[in-house]
């Protein structure tokens, strides 16, 4: 049996960098709690008439610190990765590197996480194999009160803005029957494909050395991970990012085109987010750690999105919603055209 990832530690290294904020250990905290659930509600019917996607019932919603943002996000980590790290550390005879490799992982994730928890507003969780909750819309309340107070936004409006782009996640999750499953599973595969790789520093060097060369960036938008990652898992790293564009540029453009027509300060909300996103002092952070991919995403997804929908109208995008076969590839998702050209 090799020796278990110490997440509490992680847990513990995420708490210490991500703090708090004081408007949340006021009377905000439960006014935000009590409003969310109504919002939620409202923004689920304003995106279900948008988008065509149905799903049962109403999610659970709620509204957390930073801290227990980064214990759901470990749950996920701990159910996906354990199993992958059994098989891979069993495969080293190397006892010292099975002593030392879970608290290394732990604790880098633990750093990762505590940058993140000070920044995320939101989030949709899908079922974890672990434990069965999911079906939830966190709210984290430290970093909603903070960015309501320093943009001076109205919070009716942003809170509003918010869940509709969660609800989005939520029901394209829900509402596509076979998404839920295919995401896990690519999670897993990308997880499960980490094997030992002789030669893999010096293969990491002179991809370094060839990117120095070319004059291109020596970590790209897929960070460390990217750097890393055999082919095998460069294939599987392609195929997450493509869906992941679909689903955040499809949830951007409902949140924005909802918003528009509901919210007042839409626009303003808009500009300063993406602002937000784009902020110079993370960039380093960003691709280092491979969330430029993330940040990509965004502006990427919603690109193709709206290029599909110049291209052949809004309801072509529900072509991508019929199975897997039809999810654009990553090389798609800078071709709307030849995407609907194929799936149409």
């Amino acid at each position: 049996m090799t020796p278990d990832v110490p997440w509490a530690l992680a847990v513990r290294v995420a708490g210490q960098i991500a703090g708090t904020h004081p408007l949340f250990e006021s009377y905000h905290r439960t006014a935000l709690a009590e409003e969310m659930p109504g919002i939620v509600a409202r923004a689920q019917d304003l995106v279900v008439a948008e988008t065509g996607l149905f799903g049962t019932g109403m999610p659970r919603v709620e509204v957390v610190d930073r801290r227990a943002w980064v214990e759901r996000n470990v749950a996920f980590f701990s159910a996906i990765i354990d199993p992958a790290r059994e098989a891979l550390v069993a495969s080293s005879p190397k006892a010292a590197l099975q002593r030392v490799a879970g608290p290394i992982v732990a604790a880098e994730t633990g750093a990762l996480l505590g940058v993140l928890a000070k920044r995320v507003l939101g989030q949709y969780e899908l079922v974890l194999p672990a434990d069965g909750a999911g079906d939830t819309i966190y709210i984290v309340g430290p970093n909603v009160l903070a960015l309501e107070r320093a943009h001076q936004f109205i919070p009716a409006e942003f809170r509003m803005w918010l869940a509709l782009h969660e609800c989005a996640h939520r029901l394209q999750f829900v509402g596509v029957p076979w998404l839920r499953d295919h995401f896990l599973d690519l999670v897993q595969r990308l997880v499960g494909s980490a094997r030992p790789e002789p030669g893999r520093l010096r293969r990491v060097t002179d991809d370094l050395v060839k990117a120095a060369g070319a004059g291109e960036p020596l970590i790209g938008e897929a960070g460390l991970l990217g750097l890393f990652a055999n082919e095998d898992q460069r294939s599987l790293l392609d195929e997450m990012q493509a869906m992941m564009s679909l689903l955040e540029g499809h949830g951007h453009v409902v949140m924005d085109r909802v918003g528009s027509r509901v919210l007042a300060t839409q626009g303003r909300m808009s500009k300063l987010l993406k602002q937000r996103r784009n902020d110079p002092r993370m960039a380093a952070f960003f691709r280092l750690t491979g969330m430029e991919m993330k940040m990509r995403q965004y502006e990427a997804g919603e690109k193709f999105v709206l290029g599909v929908e110049s291209y052949a109208g809004w309801s072509t995008l529900d072509a991508a919603w019929a199975g897997p076969e039809n999810l654009p590839t990553l090389a798609e998702i800078d071709d709307p055209v030849g995407w609907a050209r194929r799936v149409a």
